[in-house]
């Protein structure tokens, strides 16, 4: 028989109970009627501006399904039943009921999880949330949330040699709204069928013993529709961070490596004497810093610049950052849900920030620092154009053997009030979810030997390549294949070992492999995976295939999950 057309006649809505119940009270909302008992606890419009199915539409799946989605990306509710019953004796009108089942009030979440890198040999880190539902009746949420990592690091500046002596604090407040919360309407550009939601966050951080300790705040306003099924974007019109390092003056005690490198300057040319590990004072260093590149200490050229290296390395690390940035995030993922394994998904993300700030320097008088930058609160604000690209791909081949793909780049330029990135803005190579035969932050620059604790740029480029199979049970296998490195292009680096200088800097693109054991717990992926270096930018040009090859110079990663 040929398909038969259905019309929507009626759409009843029953909040909180069901239609067996003879005592419930009624409200008309435009087309919709709805349902509820004592008292009405949300404002009609917030409810019915994410529903698709509509009084005098043809029946649709599609709607039905669209209608399931946006009222799920409320929050409060669990998942509704959609029932159709016909409303005339022809069997042509049908009469949809929709049946809410509120969440409760308040929800307490809490997640754990270890780490390990560089940084920290061990690391245990948790966080709490605690979410309100329905604030305003509007079917908004308020999210208060704590977070915390303790760790354990044989190079923190810790006098007590405490076992746990790295740690991170952090707390933030998020109030979302199920609509954009904007100075005009934004129907007819972004329909409700798009989900469209507003977040407001306020956050800080404290960081110990972490480089230098650092407090940072931030404020956070964030757009975010879906114009597709598979297709999400956001929009953070203000993403506003402020980074104090609190200890300035304990560089050289925290950060060995440039303090080695400036302590062997100084006895090279009888400033300091054989033996001796560091400056009696910080201001004794800053004091030798200062009179090499001034020309009172006469030392050689390649010195000459190693301090120069070692003095911009003090002052990118050392000095506050503001950063006022806004940034545009578009993602495709066909993924059906967590058990496909046969999809793929991009991202791309583009980020401006200081040229609001820019634009009213004039207007708001702000003073320049010798460096001939504009400072707000006595900080120099951050101006840089950031653009991002991330690419992942699976093939399935049964249920239990998988190759999955990730490409990344991402570049990160300075102008105008900044000739170079925030260090949180940075990109850095290594660790278990990067290049798994280098330890975070210890690949790059480019073919420089990692000089410094945490190295870092502004120009990435990585590729990944697993392949996934059982082993017996829930343990499993991999076998990978990490590719990529860091360089810095277009900022004040002059170090033409780290720099992207054309197309022949490709050839610094390291190359880990290796191979990986995980054990799934359901809701978790426990991993562990062996990198080696395979190729090595860091040696001279004949030396740099399988010169660290064995077990003695691999890294062992500890992850949760998969790195991709």
């Amino acid at each position: 028989t040929p398909y038969k057309v259905h019309t929507i006649k009626d759409v009843n809505v029953y909040v909180d109970c069901t239609d067996a119940d003879d005592s419930l009270k009624t409200v008309t909302y435009k087309e919709y009627t709805l349902y509820y008992k004592d008292k009405l606890h949300y404002k009609p419009k917030a409810l019915t501006d994410n529903m698709v199915i509509r009084s005098g539409a043809i029946y649709s799946d599609a709607d039905r399904s669209l209608t399931n989605r946006q009222i799920g990306n409320l929050r409060m509710f669990k998942y509704p039943n959609i029932n159709y019953k016909y409303a005339d004796s022809a069997r042509a009108l049908l009469a949809a009921s929709i049946y809410l089942n509120s969440r409760p009030r308040f929800s307490v979440g809490f997640e754990s999880d270890i780490s390990h890198s560089n940084i920290q040999d061990f690391g245990i880190s948790f966080s709490t949330s605690v979410i309100s539902r329905n604030v305003f009746r509007g079917a908004e949420t308020v999210e208060l949330s704590a977070r915390g990592t303790l760790g354990s690091s044989k190079e923190a500046n810790d006098a007590e040699d405490k076992f746990f002596n790295i740690s991170e604090i952090g707390a933030d407040l998020k109030l979302n709204f199920p609509r954009f919360f904007f100075l005009f309407n934004t129907d007819k550009i972004i329909p409700k069928y798009m989900s469209p939601a507003t977040r407001i966050s306020l956050g800080t951080t404290v960081q110990t013993n972490i480089g230098l300790d650092k407090q940072s705040f931030n404020d956070i306003l964030r757009y975010a529709w879906n114009p597709g099924n598979f297709t999400r974007n956001a929009l953070e019109l203000f993403n506003i961070q402020f980074i104090r390092n609190v200890n300035a003056d304990n560089f050289f005690n925290v950060y060995e490596n440039p303090n080695d490198r400036l302590v062997t300057v100084a006895i090279n040319n009888g400033v300091l004497q054989e033996g001796d590990e560091r400056f009696e004072t910080p201001q004794d260093a800053d004091n030798f810093i200062a009179d090499v590149l001034d020309g009172v200490i006469v030392v050689s050229d390649e010195e000459k610049n190693e301090v120069r290296r070692i003095d911009e390395l003090k002052t990118r690390l050392t000095d506050n950052n503001l950063i006022m940035a806004s940034n545009f995030t578009y993602t495709r993922n066909n993924r059906a849900g967590a058990t496909d394994n046969d999809f793929s998904q991009f991202r791309t993300k583009v980020e401006l920030a200081g040229n609001l700030l820019s634009a009213f320097a004039g207007p708001l008088h702000l003073k320049k620092n010798e460096d001939d930058h504009y400072e707000l609160f006595k900080v120099a604000y951050s101006q840089y154009v950031k653009t991002e690209f991330d690419y992942i791909k699976y093939w399935s081949f049964s249920a239990d053997d998988i190759l999955a793909f990730r490409s990344f780049l991402g570049i990160a330029v300075p102008y105008g009030n900044s000739d170079n990135i925030p260090f949180s803005r940075s990109y850095f190579g290594g660790g278990s979810n990067d290049n798994r035969a280098w330890e975070a932050y210890a690949l790059g620059p480019g073919s420089a030997q990692a000089l410094n604790d945490f190295n870092e740029a502004n120009l990435k480029l990585a590729f990944n390549l697993e392949y996934r199979f059982n082993i017996f049970g829930s343990f499993n296998g991999a076998l990978f294949a990490d590719a990529g490195n860091i360089w810095n292009i277009w900022d004040n680096v002059e170090d033409e070992n780290a720099t992207f200088s054309s197309l022949s800097s490709l050839k610094d693109i390291a190359l880990g492999t290796g191979f990986g054991i995980r054990y799934d717990f359901g809701f978790f992926v426990l991993r562990f995976d062996t990198g080696f270096k395979t190729y090595d930018p860091a040696y001279e040009t004949g030396r740099r295939w399988f010169t660290d090859y064995n077990f003695a110079n691999a890294v062992f990663n500890i992850g949760i999950n998969y790195p991709f």
